[in-house]
């Protein structure tokens, strides 16, 4: 308890900055911790393209279809017509559905992670304007008066780049992943539409 009170007394200065750079970044996290319990079941879940021909060649039906491979071999089982080109066109049409899957999410976690330096500059500004008010008023003279906006300043600033620098790093560790998982989709709509 004593931890979320002193928290609380460190991020306050900040004001409603602080609260948006809090949100975000809950809102991000949540979003990156989604998309690596995601990645890691299609990944776990998933077939090589070996495994995908075997499962092809016995038209049985799947046991578990939480892989992005195994849900285009299910769904082609499914729908197998006999022609060829169509069969081509349907693999193409199932992989199609399931890239959309793989990369849910991704821009806007790569938007709130570098929107958050931006929020912290925002809290900056506003920090140096109450700065610059209170000197306005009182002069130099008064130290805590001025305290209260330079506290805001560098506060927000610090909040913003701890935010986004992470999410920047972990936007992009996602993409890759992603990049790797459609990758590997290509591979086995392709060995499958050589198959069929």
């Amino acid at each position: 308890m004593e931890f979320l009170i002193n928290a609380y007394d460190y991020f306050r200065p900040g004001g409603t900055i602080m609260l948006l750079l809090v949100l975000a970044s809950l809102w991000m996290w949540g979003l990156v911790f989604e998309r690596l319990i995601c990645f890691w079941r299609m990944e776990r879940t998933d077939v090589t393209v070996h495994q995908a021909l075997v499962l092809l060649h016995e038209k049985a039906p799947l046991p578990s279809a939480a892989g992005i491979c195994r849900r285009i071999i299910s769904g082609f089982l499914g729908s197998r017509t006999g022609s060829q080109v169509l069969d081509q066109r349907l693999l193409d049409q199932y992989a199609l559905e399931q890239r959309p899957r793989i990369r849910r999410f991704l821009p806007l976690i790569a938007v709130l992670a570098a929107t958050a330096p931006l929020l912290g500059l925002l809290g900056t500004v506003t920090g140096m304007i109450a700065t610059f008010d209170v000197i306005a008023i009182f002069g130099t003279g008064n130290a805590k008066a001025l305290s209260g906006g330079i506290s805001k300043a560098l506060i927000t600033t610090q909040s913003g780049l701890l935010v986004g620098i992470p999410g920047l790093f972990m936007s992009r560790l996602l993409m890759r992943r992603a990049d790797a998982i459609e990758r590997r989709l290509t591979e086995t709509v392709m060995a499958l539409k050589r198959a069929v």
